[in-house]
């Protein structure tokens, strides 16, 4: 049985999610040549207060950007 962890930061609508869910669910079972009630895919949503890359975190990024335009 796969299972896909996915990890992104919070801001993404419903609709764009469930759709990330169902591509990366086929590459899987396509890929894998497995049946599609074996596939697991689990999306997490993540603060982008919580998420740091490069010593800051995507909210101070933003926060950042938005006051340079």
């Amino acid at each position: 049985m796969p299972i896909v962890s996915i990890q992104v930061a919070r801001g993404r609508d419903p609709e764009t999610l469930r759709a990330c869910l169902q591509a990366v669910h086929e590459a899987v079972r396509d890929s894998l040549g497995v049946p599609d009630a074996s596939v697991r895919v689990l999306l997490t949503e993540i603060s982008p207060a919580l998420w740091s890359s490069g010593g800051e975190t995507l909210e101070e990024r933003s926060h950042k950007m938005s006051l340079s335009s």
